[in-house]
């Protein structure tokens, strides 16, 4: 049979995704290098799915363990590539390591794809490329400004090496371009569990309330906003990981109308981060300590999605509430810290 290879498969997009490929009915094998996942994530899955992926530890910017494994797994019919390293802040610190492990590493990857006769690729992308956009909502139209960071680069140029060899070979690549995945799966197996300090809102919301960090910073109250807050859009990450499945049944169907087709992958509704405070406080019944700071360098207004066109082509919209991925979130949180 047939396998769908998942790169950082044992992520937090990547191990939803998975559930929802064998849910769907495809057979998976997962490359990861848990720079940024445990192994204990595999259990997860399991529990949920009742099938254990094959699970490669592998770092992909090492070419020859690529080659290699490509030799090992020669049956791989579509890629659905997680692999990347994402904090902003290090990447302003530490730049080449963001360049040779997200594009070095895709490079790699591209070219086992074209000697090898891989067609089906789907990327992880970002909202990132669009930077402070000049209306909202955001459309695949809008233009792809100059990155305020070199992880935002990374998106940018990743896309553009996809896009150039879609048009030299025949590769058939969607790449999604995701707003703020949140929450965790109903069964609570699997969730977001960041190695370190948080770099997102939820988790670093539901580590406060269960005693882990002291308090939560809002960077800044004084954006041309209604709370004065940033606005983002958030979704759930079940939503996000079956747009995944919906956009690789596209390609392996061929339906795609171009080499290179791009989605946004959000909701269309834009929250502050004080309104996604306050809702996680009613949906748990739990206060947490928050403070309000300085703005935070880089960070954009306001961004959410214009979502027609994924829901429109691909027959994909979110489904779940901001309630909903709260409460999974917290449910998760609970679990992992043994919180009754």
């Amino acid at each position: 049979m047939k396998r769908i290879l998942v790169t950082g498969g044992l992520g937090y997009i990547g191990s939803h995704t998975v559930v929802e490929l064998q849910a769907a009915g495809y057979k998976v094998v997962i490359i990861d290098n848990l720079s940024n996942s445990t192994m204990d994530v595999l259990d997860g899955i399991a529990a949920i799915s009742s099938e254990r992926p094959d699970t490669e530890i592998l770092d992909l910017r090492d070419k020859e363990k690529v080659h290699t494994f490509f030799n090992d797994y020669n049956n791989i019919e579509g890629i659905i590539h997680f692999a990347a390293s994402k904090a902003v802040g290090e990447s302003v610190e530490n730049p080449l390591l963001y360049y040779e492990n997200n594009v070095g590493s895709l490079v790699y990857l591209l070219k086992e794809c074209r000697d090898r006769g891989i067609e089906n690729f789907i990327f992880s992308s970002s909202c990132t490329v669009y930077g402070q956009p000049d209306t909202l909502p955001i459309t695949e139209d809008a233009p792809v400004k100059p990155a305020i960071s070199p992880y935002g680069n990374t998106k940018q140029i990743s896309e553009e090496i996809i896009r150039d060899l879609s048009h030299a070979s025949n590769l058939r690549a969607i790449s999604l371009r995701y707003f703020n995945p949140i929450g965790a799966h109903g069964s609570a197996e699997i969730g977001e569990l960041p190695k370190g300090v948080p770099q997102n809102l939820v988790p670093y919301i539901t580590q406060t309330a269960a005693g882990i960090r002291e308090e939560l910073s809002v960077f800044g109250n004084d954006y041309p906003t209604p709370d004065g807050s940033c606005i983002r859009d958030y979704i759930h990450i079940v939503d996000l990981a079956k747009a995944h499945v919906i956009a690789l049944q596209r390609l392996i169907s061929k339906e795609n109308t171009d080499d290179f087709e791009i989605f946004n992958v959000g909701t269309g509704k834009g929250s502050s981060v004080l309104e996604v405070i306050h809702a996680f406080e009613e949906v748990t019944g739990n206060k947490l300590n928050y403070k309000i700071v300085d703005r935070r360098p880089g960070d954009v207004i306001s961004v959410y999605a214009d979502t027609g066109k994924a829901n429109r082509v691909l027959g994909w919209k979110a489904e779940k509430t901001m309630e909903e991925a709260l409460a999974s979130a917290w449910a998760w949180e609970k679990k992992v810290r043994g919180i009754q």
